[in-house]
């Protein structure tokens, strides 16, 4: 394939990674693999992809808030506890041989697909949301690991946090969409500035690919607000079958 048809498939694949990203979670593991395809070493295409992220929280962060959800002042607290995992993340991913990690990315990727398609079924109700008390200590901590894992990798982050604030928080899955974007826009700041402290970072891609991203999240999150659970539920579902597929036969 010519590489002057790259700047385009990072576009088209960027608004898809940004509307899947922001409504449910699990693109990267599309988009670290095209760019690995595009010759991009391993740990810089992890690190190329991070721009496209932080880009796409700020689009998905503004389409919420234009839709009066929020779900502030807890977002800070374990964004704040998952960038401290991200710079320990990150840092491992800078470190970590390109053989080593396309073998880990292998075995996250099933483990990831197995997690999903066996994950517990989401409350569609808001029970009363739990953000205080021994909750905030459980929440601290399981973002902080949540981080970690985020900033080696980032790939399927956002359903973890999903599920998380879902279950643990109580959240409807609107409100976790929404507070995903500010914690994955806190944690991305501290491993995309590790990944370029160290020199692993594409601009020209990260850039075409922030721009679909951004694109992508704006209208997903708009989007999904109006939908309500229901949709949410139904991309999250969605993207199992997809990753299952993948997983398996690929």
């Amino acid at each position: 394939m010519e590489e002057y048809v790259y700047p385009i498939i990072l576009l088209l694949v960027g608004v898809i990674a940004g509307f899947i990203n922001t409504i449910a979670g699990g693109a990267s593991l599309i988009i670290l693999p095209i760019l690995i395809f595009m010759g991009l070493p391993p740990n810089v295409a992890n690190g190329t992809n991070r721009i496209a992220i932080f880009v796409q929280t700020i689009f998905s962060t503004a389409g919420f808030k234009s839709k009066k959800v929020d779900a502030m002042p807890f977002s800070l607290y374990i964004g704040l506890a998952a960038l401290v995992g991200a710079i320990i993340g990150a840092q491992l991913a800078v470190d970590i041989p390109p053989v080593v990690f396309n073998r880990t990315l292998s075995v996250i990727m099933i483990l990831v697909g197995a997690l999903l398609f066996y994950k517990p079924k989401l409350s569609l109700e808001a029970l009363g949301e739990r953000t205080s008390g021994k909750y905030l200590s459980i929440s601290l901590l399981l973002f902080f690991v949540i981080g970690i894992y985020a900033g080696f990798l980032q790939a399927g982050a956002g359903i973890f946090i999903i599920l998380t604030l879902n279950l643990v928080n109580r959240f409807t899955l609107v409100k976790s969409n929404a507070a995903k974007s500010i914690v994955i826009f806190i944690l991305t700041l501290g491993a995309l500035t590790v990944f370029v402290i160290n020199d692993v970072v594409n601009w020209k891609y990260g850039l075409i690919l922030a721009l679909g991203n951004a694109f992508g999240a704006w209208f997903s999150s708009r989007w999904s607000v109006q939908k309500g659970d229901r949709v949410v539920r139904l991309f999250l579902v969605g993207m199992i079958g997809v990753m299952a597929i993948k997983l398996w036969f690929f």
